[in-house]
């Protein structure tokens, strides 16, 4: 008989709390009891789930008793006010804020990436950000097979990275400027509607944006490697799901094109779209609503001996956020020992 679990979702009623529930039905998550939270607010919703109506609960002091697994997905504040509430009372979080990614006690974790990091989680374990989800996870099969000294990343993010106030912006801006009316911004410092802003986050005194920063140092901590040189350049575009990005890398011993395709072929979580000749490659149109990581464009670059270049799509709210939230959970009750706290 297979075990079942107490699980909770905080930020239930949110766009990647929503992705979150409907990932744990989809994949069949053996859950016992589910424990929508949010905040007062939005408390007393009620949702569905695997053919039941469930009531949403304020978050609280108390929010987190019996649970065993609890989701979160309400941002870095609510983050940094519940998550080690939480995990003393028991519940094994998973946060999806970039509350707790750096945090030396906090592992960081991609499933297809660096699974056996789950092991040293004391109560709180982190999602990564959307963007180096998707990178890294097509990284991966070439970083073992060669080693990776450096990479160069331009993104090309989605709205829905921004949330539903992010979707809503652009949907209304096009509405207008096709209506010949004048279009304002209030999410983004300038229109988003057939623009693209290279600025996502607040700029940093290095003129990086935190977003930027965070694809760096991420990166470091999940391959457990700070010998690697990451630069990044990230772009809001208009575009309402899945995120983009151009990968260049300089590999550590040279690898052809047709090998790090092969490699990519065969990678968990990977789907390789590359016929050029036939007008195959990754769209966000066609990776909207999947899990897996869209790779192609794969080609040997021109200026570098020892360069790659590839096209990585993803869906940010599925494999960026909430797919990847669940899967951390299934390494978890893989290994039922590993579903406890011991957060001082």
């Amino acid at each position: 008989m297979t075990k079942e679990y107490n699980v909770g979702v905080l930020g239930a009623t949110g766009a990647v709390g929503q992705e979150m529930l409907k990932n744990l039905a989809d994949r069949g998550f053996p859950v016992k009891t589910l424990r929508p939270l949010a905040s007062p607010r939005s408390a007393g919703q009620k949702i569905e789930f695997e053919g039941s109506e469930v009531v949403v609960k304020p978050v609280g002091p108390d929010a987190f008793n019996g649970l065993d697994i609890c989701l979160f997905s309400a941002g870095g504040d609510a983050s940094g006010e519940w998550a080690e509430i939480a995990a003393r009372a028991g519940a094994v979080v998973v946060d999806n804020s970039s509350r707790w990614r750096m945090d030396p006690r906090v592992p960081l974790i991609i499933p297809e990436v660096n699974p056996g990091a789950i092991k040293k989680h004391k109560g709180i374990i982190a999602n990564p950000n959307c963007s180096t989800i998707q990178m890294l996870v097509a990284l991966k099969p070439i970083y073992d097979a060669v080693g990776i000294r450096r990479i160069v990343v331009s993104t090309y993010q989605s709205v829905s990275g921004t949330g539903q106030k992010g979707i809503e912006e652009l949907s209304d801006q096009v509405k207008k400027l096709l209506s010949a009316q004048d279009a304002t911004n209030k999410v983004y410092p300038h229109r988003i509607a057939f623009n693209c802003l290279p600025h996502i986050d607040v700029f940093l005194d290095n003129d990086y944006t935190k977003e930027e920063m965070k694809m760096v140092n991420e990166t470091l901590k999940i391959f457990d490697d700070q010998n690697i040189r990451v630069s990044a350049t990230c772009v809001r575009v208009p575009v309402f799901f899945c995120h983009s990005e151009s990968i260049w890398i300089e590999t550590g011993r040279p690898i052809s094109a047709e090998a790090a395709r092969e490699l990519l072929t065969r990678a968990p979580g990977i789907l390789v779209v590359d016929k050029p000749a036939e007008n195959a490659y990754p769209l966000p149109s066609e990776a909207s609503g999947r899990d897996e990581v869209f790779v192609g464009r794969i080609r040997a670059d021109l200026s570098h001996d020892n360069g790659l270049t590839m096209w990585v799509v993803a869906d940010n709210l599925r494999k960026g956020a909430a797919t990847n939230a669940v899967e951390i959970a299934e390494l978890l009750i893989r290994e039922p020992e590993l579903i406890k706290t011991d957060w001082a």
